[in-house]
């Protein structure tokens, strides 16, 4: 298999990720990042070690391998040093879609009930035009927050 992403250090970068191994106060994910790229390097003073012989020696997996080398071609040491930012989802309700949630929960329920479910909150919400869709599972970790207790009279 071709790489598509080749670590080729320089003296520099390789000093830097040298002390971080043996410095004693490093973050072990840091640390094992550090590891890997040393090891990785193709260079003529790094030892081009396999991934496969990389994923044994620490432990890891190949495609852990893989997305280290690819942060550091993409964005460069400090990225494929440092962990990962998730892409997360954007939260649906802000503070203030939040409160309007929460009043509409302390509200009086919709005639022919005598409480709010989770299902009719968020079609609520969608209908009083607050958001475009919300989940009954956003309605319930938005309500769990609270110390209050709208069911209960």
């Amino acid at each position: 298999m071709i790489k598509k992403y080749i670590v080729r250090l320089n003296d520099s970068e390789r000093k830097e990720l040298t002390q971080m191994v043996t410095r004693g106060k490093v973050a072990a994910y840091k640390r094992l990042h550090a590891q890997v790229l040393l090891k990785a390097d193709i260079s003529d003073k790094g030892p081009r070690w396999t991934d496969q012989k990389i994923a044994d020696t620490f432990d890891i997996t190949v495609r852990s391998i893989e997305r280290i080398r690819k942060r550091l071609v993409e964005k460069g040491l400090d990225g494929a040093i440092s962990r990962a930012r998730g892409g997360g989802s954007k939260r649906k309700l802000d503070g203030e879609r939040e409160a309007y949630l929460i009043a509409l929960a302390c509200s009086d329920p919709p005639q022919g009930r005598c409480q709010w479910t989770l299902k009719l909150l968020a079609d609520k919400m969608v209908e009083l035009k607050y958001v475009d869709t919300l989940s009954y599972e956003t309605v319930r970790r938005v309500l769990k927050k609270t110390k209050s207790s709208p069911g209960k009279k």
